[in-house]
């Protein structure tokens, strides 16, 4: 499990949400995901510290997660502190959330706010940073299984770069990580920064810790890494955690134990965590009508009908075919997508699924987004 990694730091304790602490106060981390990313689209390159803007859906999606914050009852007068990276595209997403979660009181959140970390940085992927993940080249060299460990497996850390690589940054930036390398750093600047801030900081926040509020705006592996942590997430579960792109992820803390106050709910492949995803009552309609309509699967799995009815996809393939529909149908519904790759992220090495039980696993994926009737409200009740 992660918090292996740092024995003698403060790792939270994991509490149950009593109904003897209901009118407690609690503190809040929102974690998210930046918006699309130049290198984010539909074929992805390896990214990692390469310096690339957002898109303007990237921004699109970073306004709407801030309007989505706001109506849900975060706005920006409320966020204390702001964490992000150094690179630009999480630095961008964090302002147009914090501006946006201000509404029309514009005067209510301001940069200052915002502290950048280089601990917070996406993970490093060595020598193939700036390469398409599906370059023919590298699959020929590396071979297709030796990639796909790069990018899945916790330890193995792609080639290195060097002085002569036009993706070569100067040290401290590191010249190549694996997951595990990605997280030690994650959670050393979650334990130095973003604790202190949540739990003990006073001169210059405006709330107590019993109010705070924190908002981080980082990377996927990064942000993976978080969850894992405060999740105690066991170490060949950590590449399975999938993070949306600009889709709010909350905790609550009782500030007084440092507990995580929300219930862990678990997943088909037996993770469970304590995070809830914030969505809008439209998305939270969009991904049930899909879902239940047999939408989603159609369209993933259509893309491979061979006419014999028994059809069974690996993750990869499910991959592959929630590209194709995302390619024909651009306004697909953010969180649907999120869903759909959740589901296969979480499939066993070598897994292949049905179309009955592809819809079962969505649905039951769908247990860990904030319900707009009762979820959200329920906490917010404790608050």
């Amino acid at each position: 499990m992660i918090t292996s990694l740092f024995p003698l730091l403060r790792a939270p304790k994991v509490g149950q949400w009593q109904a003897a602490t209901c009118r407690r106060k609690a503190c809040s981390l929102i974690l998210l995901r930046h918006g699309q990313s130049t290198w984010n689209k539909p074929n992805p390159r390896f990214t990692g510290w390469t310096d690339v803007p957002l898109t303007v859906k990237g921004r699109v999606e970073a306004v709407g997660a801030g309007q989505l914050l706001r109506s849900r009852g975060f706005d920006a007068a409320r966020v204390d502190v702001a964490f992000t990276s150094k690179l630009q595209r999480a630095h961008e997403t964090c302002e147009l959330v914090l501006a946006s979660m201000a509404g029309p009181d514009q005067h209510t959140w301001s940069s200052e706010r915002i502290r950048r970390l280089q601990g917070l940085n996406e993970r490093h992927y060595g020598l193939v940073q700036g390469l398409y993940k599906n370059d023919v080249n590298l699959l020929k060299e590396y071979g297709a299984e030796t990639v796909l460990s790069w990018r899945r497996s916790l330890r193995e850390r792609p080639p290195p770069l060097d002085e002569s690589h036009k993706q070569y940054l100067p040290p401290p930036a590191p010249t190549t990580e694996s997951l595990f390398d990605c997280q030690n750093r994650v959670c050393q600047a979650y334990e130095e920064h973003i604790v202190p801030a949540l739990f003990e900081e006073s001169e210059g926040l405006q709330h107590p810790p019993n109010e705070r509020t924190v908002l981080v705006v980082a990377h996927s592996n990064t942000l993976r890494s978080l969850m894992a942590y405060l999740d105690k997430v066991d170490d060949d579960l950590v590449p399975k955690l999938h993070v949306p792109n600009s889709v709010p992820i909350l905790y609550f803390f009782d500030p007084s134990t440092r507990a995580i106050v929300s219930q862990r709910l678990s997943s088909s492949e037996g993770m469970s965590s304590h995070a809830r995803w914030l969505v809008s009552a439209q998305n939270y309609r969009e991904v049930r009508k899909v879902i239940e309509g047999h939408q989603l699967t159609r369209a993933i799995f259509n893309f491979f009908d061979d006419g014999e009815g028994d059809l069974e996809l690996t993750a990869a393939e499910i991959d592959r075919g929630l590209r194709e529909f995302i390619r024909f149908d651009e306004d697909i519904d953010c969180v649907t997508i999120a869903v759909a790759k959740k589901v296969a992220r979480e499939m066993r090495p070598n897994e292949s699924i049905s179309r009955e039980e592809y819809e079962n696993r969505a649905l039951a994926a769908t247990v860990g987004l904030s319900s707009p009737d009762d979820d959200i409200e329920g906490i917010m009740d404790y608050l």
